[in-house]
């Protein structure tokens, strides 16, 4: 059985997971619009989070794995396997993506980490 004290302390422990839990879920449902910034070439690279709006005007395959990447709006946007596996994209296709800003071998690109940052606008 438990002391008074271990019951408060697990009581306390119990809220505090419940309140990040919800916190978590509620960013996750409507946070990113409020902290992502509109991609332009002047934001900067290594971790900025942004909202990149568009056409599709490419798509290609990488040749190892099943990676995509888009040219939207002229910018290079990356979608590793797990996250291209269960989309369906087609060129012309207008997109709205968040996506964090890298550059990979000397070129500027935004990687998607999930399906669920793309939406397709019909």
């Amino acid at each position: 059985m438990l002391e008074r004290q271990e019951k408060a302390a697990l009581i306390t422990l119990v809220c505090v997971v419940g309140i990040v839990l919800a916190a978590h879920l509620l960013f996750d449902a409507v946070g990113r619009p409020l902290v992502a910034e509109p991609y332009s070439p002047e934001v900067p690279d290594g971790g900025a989070l942004v909202l990149l709006e568009g056409s599709i005007e490419g798509i290609a395959k990488t040749s190892t794995g099943g990676h995509l990447i888009l040219t939207v709006n002229g910018t290079a946007v990356f979608l590793p396997e797990n996250v291209a596996a269960g989309l369906e994209l087609h060129e012309n296709e207008n997109i709205t993506l968040y996506g964090v800003v890298q550059t990979y071998r000397g070129k500027r690109e935004v990687v998607v980490s999930s399906s669920g940052d793309i939406r397709v606008l019909r």
